[in-house]
């Protein structure tokens, strides 16, 4: 008998988009529920999973809190291929998609592995340095970018890699849902994970007032106090759209603000944004949701801020766990490569967040994806040994 599935989501939010491509690849019908837009629904959401942030998915009675790749993948997914490929990519950001098309160019047997499709890329508002573009949100252009990806002969995979080990001359990647792929040639882009405020209880708001991704709780904050935290480019540029919904907005910068020029004029033009320099904070609380932060200055002041939602924008963390020991990593745990976007490991190759690169820009993750992929091409036709 077929499950009865139900997506809430909103209309901008990535990780919702993930969870519907991934029923829709696995034939799976469902209901999907736009609480960004219908007050109502969005009640009831909340009242079933006690969340305030998306997706959340209901599978019969099961009730699903976001992009559950592991869980999804248990119910619905059936064995995967155990062919070997020439190439395995890790992530589907700029990087990964770029080099995902370089690779199918050069007619190479190719996997995309990741949890979502667009990485990073997909919580920026608005992109206003990326080529072709006058202005574009992060969400526009990597659908553009996938869409591309998805007329080309690529295997693309909705999965979390765990581990990744080598054998003889193949390398074994192994994911969440228990799934093995093989490779003679590895291409990781599978960027960073946003930082956490390091405050007693944060687990335990997630989702519940506290959120990583504005763009995709954002309009549960309609006409509501929010804070946001961090004082670069895209604490700024969170700040400036959510003054926009929400009644009022406090920014809370650990020091001084680092953002762009542009951000900072344009935070100058909103009279709801009150800004926090030399402030971190020290304390969250509420009973179900969030209600309330304590914040702490460099004077040793404390000041109670009564709110409904705190958006964190405090930087990223590489994720190279499943890595370590595998390629050389440096100091900020970042893959080590050279200007080729070749690793200490002779197949395997590196590009974007992830990588050592010291600008963490989408054109230049883009252009270091299309020349990692080529350097594996050169790798598979000169140096690959069967």
């Amino acid at each position: 008998m077929m499950s009865k599935v139900t997506v809430y989501s909103t209309r901008q939010c990535q990780y919702c988009r993930m969870a519907k491509a991934f029923l829709d690849k696995h034939g799976v019908p469902y209901e999907s529920i736009d609480v960004g837009e219908d007050q109502a629904a969005a009640e009831k959401m909340i009242e079933l999973s006690g969340q305030r942030g998306v997706p959340v998915i209901v599978v019969d009675d099961e009730v699903i809190v976001g992009f559950d790749s592991q869980r999804l993948n248990e119910l619905f997914r059936g064995a995967s291929p155990a062919d070997v490929n020439d190439v395995v990519i890790v992530g589907a950001g700029p990087a990964g998609l770029t080099a995902g098309v370089y690779c199918a160019r050069k007619m190479l047997s190719t996997v995309i592995i990741s949890e979502n499709i667009g990485g990073q890329a997909l919580e920026s508002w608005a992109i206003e340095n990326y080529m072709g573009y006058r202005m574009v949100t992060g969400e526009e252009l990597m659908k553009k970018f996938e869409e591309q990806v998805r007329t080309l002969n690529i295997r693309l995979e909705l999965d979390r890699v765990t581990g990744i080990t080598r054998e003889d001359n193949l390398f074994i990647i192994k994911t969440i849902s228990d799934s093995e792929v093989k490779a003679k040639s590895l291409i990781l882009t599978q960027g960073n994970r946003p930082k956490k405020l390091g405050v007693a209880n944060e687990e335990q708001y997630l989702g519940r007032g506290l959120s990583i991704c504005a763009t995709c709780d954002g309009p549960f904050y309609r006409g509501k106090k929010v804070a946001v935290v961090g004082g670069g480019n895209a604490a700024l540029q969170t700040a400036i759209e959510m003054s926009d919904l929400a009644a009022s907005v406090d920014l809370i910068v650990r020091t001084t603000i680092r953002a762009d020029p542009v951000y900072v004029e344009k935070l100058k033009t909103k009279n709801n944004i009150t800004v926090h320099l030399n402030t971190q904070v020290t304390g969250i609380e509420g009973e179900k949701f969030l209600s309330a932060i304590t914040i702490k200055n460099d004077k040793g002041t404390e000041e109670k801020l009564a709110l409904h939602g705190v958006f964190i924008e405090i930087g990223w963390l590489p994720n190279t766990d499943m890595v370590e020991g595998l390629v050389e990593l440096n100091v900020k745990k970042e893959i080590v490569v050279d200007c080729n976007g070749r690793t200490s490991v002779p197949g395997i190759f590196a590009a974007g967040d992830v990588t050592s690169v010291r600008s963490k820009q989408i054109i230049i993750a883009a252009g270091d994806g299309a020349k990692a992929a080529l350097e594996a091409f050169e790798f598979l036709m000169t140096e690959y040994k069967e």
